[in-house]
């Protein structure tokens, strides 16, 4: 299935330090899912009404090559 992300213009980006976790939002908040896909290992995509509303990295630092 093919998504489209919802609010490219309105992204924000938080870094939770302590759960080394990247969390990536299209739109002005957090929304309520219809669904939520484990891409690979440590990556979720939030899916509402067929659009991507956010992007949730777990275990981020590892992932990039950084020690925090």
């Amino acid at each position: 299935m093919e998504y489209k992300i919802k609010k490219l213009d309105e992204i924000w980006i938080d870094y939770d330090r302590s759960a080394d976790t990247l969390y990536i939002n299209f739109g002005d908040e957090v929304e309520e899912v219809d669904e939520a896909i484990l891409v690979g290992e440590d990556i979720i995509v939030r899916i509402k009404n067929g659009e991507i509303v956010s992007i949730t990295i777990n275990n981020f630092s590892r992932r990039v090559g950084i020690e925090v």
